[in-house]
């Protein structure tokens, strides 16, 4: 096989030592940080804490934590065993493994609707992360100050509006993604989140820090982990199947991009389980962040997605040193978004790398500016297109601009397409005395896995994608 500048290896289309010649994690750390990284995003820091908000606390978060365990755990390990087997990109690595066991080529559609999942929410969750770049500026200068809750919804109105001001915070959240990827894996994706990781970690313990010195402190965590399930409703349970699902970065191909770097001797069950508990902790560590100061200031904890853009920058700007503690808190975004930014970038530029023959900085550069000129579509939605509504004959799509289709094509239907395909083909399809060897389990705890992703997960899954489609 001839390797790539970055040390990626051209498809061979051979599973033997599919990955010695690639680039790959140093270490099993390495790998945790750079999978935490990918999951650790906006999702856990801005979606998890007003979703939870929105669902009654408590009983909430336990049925997440039960749906992380039955749906997230083992589609993650089923995604890291495929890429780490097949090493190449998730396509490539799909139709390795087909070719080796005999199964229908067309299973490598799986990694392809990965792929096409992760490119088109990048390209507006970019968009999104220009927002937590310009609100660093925002915050610090003082601008939040005492304003009241008409005044601050006005500056994050402003900031809608203008598609100039989001142009130019899009190009460079996703200057930042494609500088990282374009130096490979160990260069890039590994240093990065070797900094970055930590980094996040720490400003997040500062924020709850300051957050345990409120007056609320106790009664944020009763809402957090006292269940009443009195106020959970069966949207709600599906809620936090749908959110455990996208909170792990699964069904977007990026478990296996990363899985096809893992050398064999990490366990795939160890890291995945790891990976998991990390990102479940940032979660709720998100949710003691911000509810003590939501009660503090009398806010709404269930007030949906403007509760970080809207809702806490009003409390900061009445807060003791709330200037300090609101840019720090907009930097913790900005290096979750980053990192979860380099996750989705990767699987198309690994497979550019390989089916077109392109050196790193080529591949990244293409797919970039691909993926950030699409997401001047969903710029353009939140002001001058805010009326174009392109399939609203659709009844279900009626009102839809260009950004809400992308992200109820992909949250509703590429992501559970992909887990629901991925789960299939692990349970029903691959080799399993294959997957034995790959995943070094005990046979009662394989047994387990196999049950789960077999019957369970597509069980669970399939429910989510229906319900979604209603």
């Amino acid at each position: 096989m001839s390797v790539s500048s970055s040390g990626s290896a051209a498809y061979s289309g051979s599973l033997e030592g599919s990955n010695a010649q690639r680039g790959l994690w140093s270490s099993r750390l390495a790998f945790i940080l750079a999978a935490t990284g990918s999951a650790v995003g906006l999702g856990n820091i801005w979606k998890f804490p007003y979703v939870t908000g929105e669902n009654g606390g408590g009983a909430f978060v336990l049925v997440y934590l039960l749906c992380i365990a039955i749906i997230g755990i083992p589609i993650m390990m089923a995604e890291v065993m495929i890429g780490r087997r097949g090493g190449h990109s998730p396509v490539n690595s799909i139709k390795a493994i087909a070719q080796r066991d005999g199964l229908n080529p067309a299973w490598k559609l799986v990694g392809a609707v990965g792929i096409l999942a992760g490119f088109l929410i990048l390209s507006f969750y970019s968009v999104i992360g220009g927002w937590t770049i310009s609100y660093v500026g925002t915050t610090a200068s003082g601008q939040l100050s005492g304003q009241t809750a008409d005044a601050v919804g006005a500056i994050f109105s402003g900031l809608l509006s203008n598609p100039g001001t989001l142009l130019l915070w899009h190009t460079v959240f996703m200057a930042l993604v494609m500088l990282v990827v374009a130096k490979g894996v160990r260069s890039g994706l590994e240093r990065a989140v070797s900094i970055l990781m930590p980094a996040l970690f720490v400003l997040l313990l500062i924020v709850v820090g300051y957050a345990m010195t409120t007056s609320h402190f106790g009664q944020a965590a009763a809402f957090l982990f006292q269940p009443d399930f009195s106020k959970l409703t069966t949207s709600g349970v599906l809620v936090a199947l749908g959110h455990a699902f996208f909170t792990l970065s699964l069904g977007m191909a990026v478990m296996m991009a990363y899985g096809s770097y893992l050398p064999k001797k990490i366990s795939i069950a160890k890291t995945s389980i790891t990976v998991s508990v990390i990102d479940t902790g940032v979660a709720l560590l998100a949710g003691l962040a911000i509810f003590p100061i939501v009660f503090a200031n009398g806010l709404e904890p269930g007030a949906g997605p403007g509760l970080i853009f809207q809702t806490l920058p009003l409390a900061f700007g009445q807060m003791p040193m709330g200037s300090l503690f609101g840019t720090l808190f907009f930097v913790l975004l900005i290096f979750a978004a980053w990192t979860s930014g380099i996750s989705l970038l990767e699987p198309i530029v690994e497979w550019l790398e390989e089916q077109k023959g392109m050196n790193r900085t080529v591949s990244t550069l293409g797919a970039g500016v691909v993926c950030w000129a699409l997401g001047i579509a969903s710029i353009l939605s939140l002001n001058l297109w805010a009326d174009f509504a392109p399939l609203g004959f659709i009844p279900m799509l009626e009102g839809k601009t260009i950004f809400d289709l992308l992200d109820f094509f992909t949250a509703n239907i590429l992501l559970p397409l992909g887990g629901l395909l991925v789960a299939l083909m692990a349970g029903w399809v691959m080799s399993k005395p294959a997957m034995e060897k790959e995943l070094a389990l005990s046979p009662g705890t394989f047994n387990l896995w196999f049950v789960t992703v077999r019957f369970i997960t597509p069980i669970a899954v399939g429910v989510v994608f229906i319900y979604n489609l209603m």
